[in-house]
């Protein structure tokens, strides 16, 4: 049986990666910040024996290592990192004189550091692993070229496009261990809205926002087929085609 370590698992995204996963027959390792409040995740698991649910906040370093060191003898095939933070409604479509700075910096821990420390803790992991696959839930916000052209979301832009860097340095790390890593972009996905939080074509039903069910059928396809050579490189999730930084 394939297992896939999934963060930010509780809603959204990632509360369908792991319906869809488990529902191919894998082992899910779900982790959230507060699996109490996870109501629909742990319903999910009341069904289904293959889904785990673990408490994790990827800010929280330490923790990090715990479930790591936890899960020591657990090879994961994927390490799906998905746990995020979008932008507050404050600023994100206002000017830089609006910029929430202590928000700016929480979205650099999240949405930046958090994968980079995730990584970090479960490569030796991934290494034991048939698959030996890494992939990283981006988005186009943080792309200098395919990101939208206008001031907005500067908080959240920033620390994805540092997340992006850090996946592509890492692609030098991850290729000479036999570990595939990228970055894909899970197009404007309709979830349900968070008080405070405004996501990138997210919150309110547009013309070209998609389910969560149709982003994450063809993200499962992009990492099925990712190869060593797209170690380090950003994908779309409609067809695995590179999207330029």
């Amino acid at each position: 049986m394939s297992t896939i370590l999934i963060t930010g698992a509780n809603r959204g995204i990632g509360l369908e990666l792991v319906r869809q996963y488990a529902g191919l027959g894998w082992k899910v390792l779900a982790t959230a910040r507060d699996p109490a409040g996870a109501t629909e995740l742990v319903a999910l698991a009341r069904a289904d024996p293959k889904i785990i649910i673990e408490k994790l906040d990827v800010t929280d370093h330490a923790g990090v290592d715990a479930l790591a060191l936890k899960l020591k003898d657990q090879p994961l095939d994927v390490l799906l990192s998905n746990a995020g933070k979008t932008p507050r409604y404050t600023s994100a479509m206002q000017g830089a004189g609006t910029i929430d700075y202590e928000q700016a910096l929480h979205s650099y821990k999240v949405n930046a550091l958090g994968p980079a420390k995730l990584v970090s803790a479960f490569l030796p992991l991934v290494q034991k692993s048939g698959q030996k696959k890494i992939a990283v839930i981006s988005s186009k916000a943080g792309s200098f070229v395919e990101g939208p052209p206008m001031s907005m979301m500067y908080e959240y832009r920033a620390s994805k496009a540092a997340l992006n860097m850090i996946v592509h340095t890492l692609g030098f790390e991850t290729a000479k261990m036999g570990v595939v890593i990228a970055a894909i972009s899970p197009g404007s996905v309709a979830t349900r809205p968070v008080e405070g939080e405004l996501g990138y074509g997210t919150n309110t039903r547009q013309a070209y926002t998609i389910s969560p069910a149709e982003s994450v059928a063809a993200i499962i396809k992009v990492i099925a087929s990712l190869t060593p050579d797209q170690n380090g490189v950003f994908l779309d999730y409609k067809d695995g085609r590179v999207i330029p930084w």
